[in-house]
C-alpha cells in the first residue's frame, strides 16, 4: 500500500509571489553590482519591498515586520549598513533552514552573514552575491515545480493504493 499527499495551497499565487520574489532579488542584486555607491538606498528599498510582500502573502507579522525594520534601519543608518543586513541574512538563513525546507541555500545565506561580518568593506558584493543566487535558485525551483506538474500528468493529489 502506497500514500502519497500533495497538498498545495492556491498554486496560481504561490507561484506568482516566486516569480516576483526572483526578479526583486535579481534585479536588486544587478542594481547592486552596477551602483555600489548607492547600496544603503538599494537594500534598504529591497528590505522593506521584501517585508512588504510578506504581508501581502500574509505571513506572520514578525517575520514580515523584520526586514522592515532591518530596511528602515538602513535608511536612518547608512554606516550600520553590513551589520543589519548581516543579522538580516542570519534570520533569513534560519527561516529558510527551519521553516522552508530550503536548507542548501538556508546554509550559504548565513555563511554570507558571517562573510559581512568578517569583512564589512565588501558588504556590497557579498549582498550582490545573496540576491543574485536567491534570485536564480527561486527561478530553478519554479521551474523544477512546472516541469514535476507536468510529468504529473493530472493525476490526483492524494493517492491510495
Amino acid at each position: 500500500m502506497q500514500f502519497h499527499f500533495q497538498i498545495s495551497s492556491t498554486p496560481q499565487k504561490s507561484r506568482e509571489r516566486q516569480i516576483l520574489t526572483a526578479l526583486l532579488a535579481l534585479v536588486t542584486g544587478a542594481l547592486v553590482l552596477m551602483y555600489a555607491n548607492f547600496l544603503y538606498l538599494i537594500a534598504g528599498g529591497y528590505l522593506i519591498a521584501l517585508g512588504l510582500m510578506f504581508m501581502y502573502a500574509r505571513v506572520p507579522a514578525f517575520i514580515s515586520g523584520f526586514p522592515i525594520l532591518a530596511g528602515v534601519m538602513i535608511f536612518i543608518f547608512p554606516e550600520l549598513i553590513p551589520y543589519t543586513f548581516a543579522i538580516f541574512l542570519g534570520f533569513f538563513g534560519l527561516m529558510m533552514v527551519m521553516a522552508f525546507q530550503f536548507a542548501i541555500m538556508g546554509f550559504l545565506t548565513m555563511i554570507i552573514a558571517i562573510l559581512i561580518l568578517m569583512n564589512p568593506d565588501s558588504v556590497a558584493y557579498f549582498i550582490a552575491a545573496f540576491m543574485l543566487l536567491y534570485g536564480v535558485s527561486n527561478l530553478i525551483r519554479l521551474f523544477q515545480d512546472r516541469n514535476r506538474k507536468r510529468d504529473d500528468n493530472g493525476d490526483p493529489d492524494v493517492i491510495v493504493q
